[in-house]
């Protein structure tokens, strides 16, 4: 089914199909940390991104998020419908970590007294940088419109997942997400859910399992990838 290679990114080729309004999308190996300057790959990894990602859209589809994904082709293939990326990522922050730590001075780990909704430039050159809805309407990157419908779309995908992987022994720290436009024009959910995308620490001893493992040299990347994959896909457990 694969065609052209119409983009190629840290963690996936995206390919053209025989159906323009679809693509076929190949998840890699391939890992970086800190805009491309730390790179490896992690064994297995493209396939269990892909595999979380299949598990999960369907189910966001039911809770009435609209996304991208069709259907798992492969271990690492899935057919998504076309979109149009917007530029300006979102980040959905349930507890202090990372850059918005060292950021603002606050300990790792405290938990927020609401979602934080932050935005990044979609560019791999100027490292993503922080901006704000702004920004991105004065530079042509989406309209106002745009912006609060992601926005909503973003606050209820962490209304969806927070609880599932709370029932799954695991704190939803932070993740990222991407949105692209039909040619409808239509705002859905692409891009993937996975550690490649959260963070994920356990609820009873905090262990990191997510790429954070693999950004701070903590070890048994691998293995916590698999654990992730296990927990997704696992009934609640609470």
């Amino acid at each position: 089914m694969k065609g052209e290679l119409r983009y190629e990114g840290k963690a996936k080729r995206v390919y053209a199909s025989a159906n323009p309004q679809e693509y076929v999308v190949e998840y890699k190996d391939d890992a970086t940390a800190f805009n491309g300057v730390k790179k490896d790959q992690i064994s297995g990894k493209g396939a269990i991104n892909n595999r979380i990602t299949a598990h999960l859209y369907p189910q966001l589809e039911q809770a009435g998020i609209p996304t991208h994904f069709i259907e798992q082709l492969s271990e690492r293939e899935q057919r998504v419908r076309a979109v149009t990326i917007v530029p300006v990522e979102v980040i959905v922050r349930n507890v202090a970590a990372g850059s918005f730590s060292k950021r603002l001075g606050v300990e790792e780990g405290t938990a927020l007294a609401r979602p934080v909704v932050e935005y990044c430039y979609k560019s791999d050159a100027l490292g993503d940088p922080l901006i704000n809805t702004d920004t991105a309407v004065a530079l042509g990157w989406a309209t106002p419109e745009q912006l609060t419908r992601i926005r909503e779309l973003a606050l209820q995908v962490q209304r969806f997942l927070t609880p599932y992987f709370a029932e799954r022994g695991t704190r939803l720290i932070d993740f990222k997400l991407e949105f692209g436009t039909l040619e409808s024009g239509e705002i859905v959910l692409a891009d993937e859910i996975s550690p490649d995308t959260c963070r994920f620490w356990d609820a009873e001893t905090g262990e990191k399992l997510d790429k954070d493992r693999f950004r701070r040299d903590l070890g048994n990347v691998e293995g916590a990838y698999q654990e992730m994959l296990r927990r997704v896909t696992q009934a609640p457990t609470r």
